[in-house]
């Protein structure tokens, strides 16, 4: 009887340590962002990308991802636009230097094509919107690439403006190692 007991708690143990989800680094990351002012498309760009990534097509239940990105970092190929976004009128660095996102659940929508769950914050208002996105995995390394849109005034970016959209679309592109 006591055989049966350990082989039970054994396959307990066995099955629980292949039911975690493992980490997955990140080697390479690109957070693009498009906005229209005065009508025209101004593009722009964060750096400074960390996450906390684990993700298995198999193990939705288990999978998650927790990302900063650096406000301080963000590039619009205009010196005097960046320093103006990043005071207290747009993103306010100084008091709030990142951007997170965190997840709360992810779907499989078909081939390599899923949908996730996520509480994104900006400043200090947070608010849970969906991203689409493609998971590839090749040999070692795996593809997140997804789009997203928020309306900037949601966060408190920026005030009301006639000139300038609500709407931001962003892009990410984030490879790990497996």
């Amino acid at each position: 009887m006591k055989k049966i007991y350990l082989f039970l708690i054994a396959l307990i143990f066995t099955s629980y340590s292949f039911a975690q989800v493992k980490p997955q680094t990140v080697t390479k990351s690109s957070v693009l962002f498009h906005i229209k002012n005065l009508g025209i498309t101004i593009d722009g760009t964060f750096v400074g990308f960390k996450g906390d990534i684990k993700f298995d097509p198999a193990n939705l239940a288990g999978s998650s991802v927790s990302a900063t990105v650096d406000v301080n970092t963000i590039d619009t190929d205009n010196g005097t636009r960046n320093d103006h976004l990043k005071s207290d009128s747009y993103f306010d660095a100084a008091k709030y230097p990142t951007i997170s996102i965190k997840s709360t659940a992810f779907r499989h929508k078909s081939g390599n094509n899923y949908a996730g769950t996520f509480s994104l914050t900006i400043k200090d208002v947070t608010k849970t919107i969906e991203i689409p996105f493609t998971y590839t995995e090749t040999g070692s390394t795996a593809e997140f690439k997804g789009n997203f849109q928020v309306e900037r005034t949601d966060y408190g970016v920026g005030g009301k403006s006639l000139v300038m959209s609500n709407d931001v679309k962003v892009e990410l592109d984030v490879t790990t190692s497996k």
